[in-house]
This record gives C-alpha cells, structure tokens and sequence, in this order.
C-alpha cells in the first residue's frame, strides 16, 4: 500500500447500489398491488397470520443484523481477537427461552402487539407505558441506523451523504407503507442474500489477496488474535466467556422474547409450530453471520497487520482497497450495509406503526372502520419515516447524541424485558409492582448508563491512527467531528480504559450485562412491591397470561403449596378452557395441546 490511494465509486457500484433501492421498492409495491392489497390492519400489520418459516426466519436474522453490526464485529476482530466469537453460546438459550416460553403465550393468545399482553396481564397504565418506552427506544435508535453507514460511507469514499440517507430513508418508507409487514419481511429476505453475498465476497477476495485462509489463520496467530477461552468472572470485563455466553442470553431474550419487531413477526406465522420453527432456523444462520464477520476481521487483520487503529470506516476502506481493480463489488459491499439498515429500520417503522395503532389509538376509538385503522396504520408508518429522516438530521447536528443513542437502545430494552418476565413468571406479581419495578429498571439502566458516559467523556480521547500511507477524505471539520464520536460511540461503551473502582465499577459494568442487571432490578423491585401491596390470586389472572415455569420447576411440592404460589393449572388449559374478556378485546381460545410438556398442535 505503498501509494496514495483515492477512493472512489464507478459506474458499476452505483448501479449495482441503486439496484437494491429499486428491487425493495418493486417489492412493496407487489404485495401494495396483490392478494388483499392491504387493505385490512391484520393484512397491513400482521400480514394476514399467513407467513411460513422460511422468511420469517431470514427476517428475524435481518432485523437483527443492522449495518453498524455489520461494521462493528469486523472491527473488534481486527482489534481485539475472536474472543467475541463467543457469544455465539448465547444464541442457543437466547432463542429456545423464546421459542417454547414467549411464542407459546403471545401466539396463543392471538396478539398484535406485544404490549397488550401487559394490559392482560397487569392494567392499561402498565400496557401504556410498556408502549411508550418502546417508542422512546425506537425513535432515538433509528435515525443513528440511518445516519451512522451513511457518514462511514462518505468519511471513506466521499459518497453523497444526504443523498444516500435520503435514498435511503424514502424507499425504506414507501415500501413499509404501501406493501405493510408481507413487504418487510419479503424485502429482508432479499437484503438477507444481498448481505451474505457482500461478505462473503469480501471474505474470499481478502483471503486470497492475503494468500489463501491458511496464510490469514497463520498472521491471525502470530499477532495473538485468535483467542483462548477466557473465565475471568469479572462483570466490568468486556468480553468474557461469562460476559458473552450468559449475559449475551439476556441482551438475547431483550431483542427475541419481547421486541416488539421480532414478536410480530412469530404473530405473522401461519401456526404456532411454524413461529417456533422460525427460532429453530434463525439459530444456524446467526452463526453463519457471526462466523462471516469474524472471518472478514481476520482477513484485515491479515492484510494490514497491527498499522491501523481499527474503526467503523477503517472497514469500508478495507472493503474499497480490496475491490479497488474489480468494478461493482465495492457497491455489492455497500448494497451488503444498507440493506442491515433498511431491514432494521423497516422493521422499526411497521413495528411503531403497530403499537401506536393497537395501542395508542384503537384502546380509545372502539368504533372505528377497519378502513380507516387500515389507512391510519399506513399514515403512521410514513409519519414515522418522517421522523426517523428528522432524527438523522439530529443526529447529524450532535455528535455526541449518537453515543447516547446506542446506550440508550441498550439500557431499554433490560426493564422492558424484566417487565414481561415478571408478569409471565410470577403469578403472585401485581400492576402496582410492575409500574414501580419498570420505574425502579429505567432509573437505574439510566443511572448506570449516564454514569458511563459522563465518566468516559471526561477521558481526553485520543485521535485514532490511520494507516500512514492513506489519505481518507474527510468533508469537513462536523463530519470529521461526528465520525470520530460514532467510532467512540461503540469503542467507548465496550472498551474500558482501565480497571474501575468504587462507583466506577458500576459505571463500567460491561455492555452485555446491561440487560441483566436491568430486567433483573424490575423483577425484584416488582416483586417486593407486589408481595407489600398485596399478591394476585390465581383467581384474579387473565387465563393463558402466566407461563407455568414454577409448575415445572417446583413438581415436586404437594399439589396444595403450589396453589398457593399460583402455578397449578397449564397455560395451555387455561387457555383452552376459559373465555375472558378485557375492554377491547375478547378472547376465547380452542385447546392446542400442553404447554407444560411442549407438544404443540397448530
């Protein structure tokens, strides 16, 4: 790399880049023109409960892999090793819990957003501010999804920033409105082979621009980047075995138990037994994806050596001078990152659309059309693609917001995660324990989470080495600004920068822990509450709301002391067996099968 190398897009990558944008777009405007034409809100939000595992599947895993993971593992395999590989040990635990726990209740109770089931559960207030803090989370995520590849892009290749967030934002936006939940999780299975291409091209033209995977496996272990087992227990530890394989589970269960995304999503399949079947078939394809990002990590590593400080666009330059004498696989890389950030965030516009609708807005106008739900679902999900364009230019605006962003999608999900563990674990839980516990897990995730930031930006940050021989085209003193604070944003939240103590600890407990210590405070908290305020009766339950998890667990105690702790009957019996009514919803369900020893019969 001996010359000076400017970096540039050709013909080729920017056809192959509009190409993506045109076949999402056809995508949604086939299922705007076909079937049911979305013209019902079941249609529109749930795509008509018709959708088999396949492409549930592969939308799962897209929603999952947003363009800043993309970036992000790469750069902390060339960094710091494949110690990261491990939390491919969550995956196992962090997709059973929800295919034979979580599924089971919100399928069988014919759901549309996750958070009715707080309403079932608990009171409307616990559902209403279930709601609103998913919003919350959502809203400030999606524009730095937006904004974060689109600013890597331009910082390494000079790439229009606003036209490709612009692009970006309103095709995401035209196919979300018009094709509805059929077309976002059509579209993330296309963007799915888009991604697996892109890096996969990378991986192979590395490698054997390197000299082969043997040669990139040989530099890998004479620079100490493949990584033993490491079982220091220590919390404040980034990445562990224990970090990764078991607070991994949570920062897991946060995303694929009770993310609004993804539930509606297992709510889409045609049966029960086709949304767990879903769980099933994204669990290989993770690993894949992980493997994909540690391979493409050891491959720059091989390539430039330790010359580089490794950072977000550090990667995509890697990208552009591996593919700088093979026109269209820089803009195939490229098409590979944003569609992680159009699935994530197509993803984001139908699920606020959904929540909002059912409820925000439905709980309150009983008497509306189903037409007027159907166009009001669609204004809603173009409103929040407004807003998620409005949210990129605030991100553009404070460099500093975007750290903040990520901590905060982050410290969220934890409480919204204890909530509904508490209410479908513990019968005896009640509304008051689970507003006051929800209350007691957002003040600490925030208390910990600010902590955090305060105490890292009062760090002087010193400025990242770039490889000698390179000039990066930087537009501008903000951009340039802003990018170093995205790359921090990530670095900074994972990577202490000495041992903590005291408080400090607190502060530096390692991200991955953060959605355990969270859910965490909001059951104890929730439970305490509960038992001083007076436990729910079994009685008092909405049926089917309670997973028997202390029924399996406690088989052992005589039938009468298990009465008492509320988990004698199946959730399947309960549901099976009982009608039930809560304003706004009735609900009657036909037997389908224990759930108490998994046999599932859609």
């Amino acid at each position: 790399m001996g010359d000076v190398v400017q970096m540039h897009f050709t013909t080729p990558d920017y056809v192959i880049f509009a190409l993506l944008l045109v076949a999402s777009t056809c995508i949604g405007l086939f299922y705007a023109l076909s079937g049911g034409r979305q013209r019902t809100t079941q249609e529109f939000l749930l795509a008509d409960r018709s959708m088999s595992c396949l492409p549930v599947s592969l939308s799962l895993l897209a929603t999952f892999q947003s363009a800043v993971a993309i970036l992000g593992a790469p750069s902390e395999i060339y960094t710091y090793g494949t110690q990261y590989w491990f939390l491919g040990v969550s995956y196992f635990l962090g997709l059973l819990i929800p295919a034979h726990v979580f599924i089971p209740v919100f399928y069988r109770l014919r759901l549309t957003s996750a958070y009715e089931y707080l309403e079932l559960r608990f009171n409307k207030t616990v559902r209403i501010m279930g709601t609103v803090t998913f919003i919350f989370q959502m809203v400030i995520y999606m524009g730095v999804v937006l904004y974060a590849p689109a600013l890597a892009l331009n910082a390494v290749t000079g790439f229009d920033l606003w036209g490709a967030v612009l692009a970006m934002g309103l095709v995401c936006t035209l196919y979300t409105t018009l094709g509805g939940l059929k077309a976002v999780i059509w579209t993330d299975v296309f963007q799915t082979i888009v991604m697996f291409a892109g890096q996969l091209a990378v991986i192979i033209v590395g490698a054997h621009q390197a000299g082969g995977m043997g040669e990139v496996w040989r530099k890998a272990m004479n620079g100490s980047r493949i990584a033993s087992l490491d079982l220091n227990p220590d919390p404040t530890e980034r990445h562990t075995f224990w970090t990764l394989g078991v607070g991994g589970v949570f920062l897991m269960l946060a995303l694929y138990g009770v993310n609004q995304a993804q539930v509606q999503r297992y709510l889409s399949s045609r049966t029960e037994r086709e949304a767990v079947m879903s769980c099933y078939v994204v669990f290989p394809c993770q690993q894949v994806v992980l493997c994909l990002g540690c391979l493409m990590g050891l491959v720059m590593f091989a390539r430039y050596g330790e010359e580089i400080s490794s950072c977000l666009q550090m990667v995509l330059y890697f990208v552009m001078d591996v593919f700088r004498d093979l026109p269209g696989l820089p803009g195939l890389f490229v098409a590979c990152l944003f569609s992680g950030a159009l699935s994530t965030i197509s993803s984001a516009f139908n699920s606020l659309a959904t929540v909002t609708m059912e409820d925000l807005i439905k709980p309150y106008c009983p008497a509306m059309t189903e037409a007027k739900a159907t166009l009001l679902s669609k204004g809603l999900a173009l409103a929040y693609g407004l807003v998620c364009l409005t949210m990129a230019y605030v991100a553009s605006l404070m460099g500093s917001v975007l750290q903040a962003a990520f901590s905060i999608f982050g410290m969220v999900g934890g409480p919204l995660l204890g909530l509904f563990c508490l209410g479908m674990f513990f019968p005896w839980a009640n509304s008051t324990g689970a507003i006051v516990g929800l209350v007691a897990g957002l003040a600490m995730a925030f208390w910990i989470g600010i902590g955090n930031f305060v105490s890292r930006m009062a760090v002087p940050t010193p400025l990242l080495p770039i490889i000698n021989a390179t000039t990066m085209p930087l537009r501008g003193n903000m951009t340039t600004a802003v990018m170093t604070t995205l790359i921090t944003s990530i670095t900074y939240l994972c990577f202490p920068l000495s041992r903590p103590t005291g408080v400090q600890a607190l502060y530096n407990l390692s991200y991955l822990w953060y959605s355990a210590h969270n859910s965490t405070t909001v059951v104890i908290v929730g439970l305490i509450v509960s038992l001083l305020t007076g436990p729910m009766k079994e009685k008092d339950l909405t049926p089917g709301t309670v997973y028997p998890v202390l029924g399996n667990l406690l088989f052992f105690l005589p039938e009468r002391y298990r009465e008492k702790l509320c988990c004698v009957t199946p959730l399947s019996h309960k549901v099976a067996l009982r009608s039930f009514h809560v304003p706004g919803h009735d609900f009657h369900q036909e037997p389908q099968g224990q759930c108490g020893n998994r046999e599932i019969h859609p």
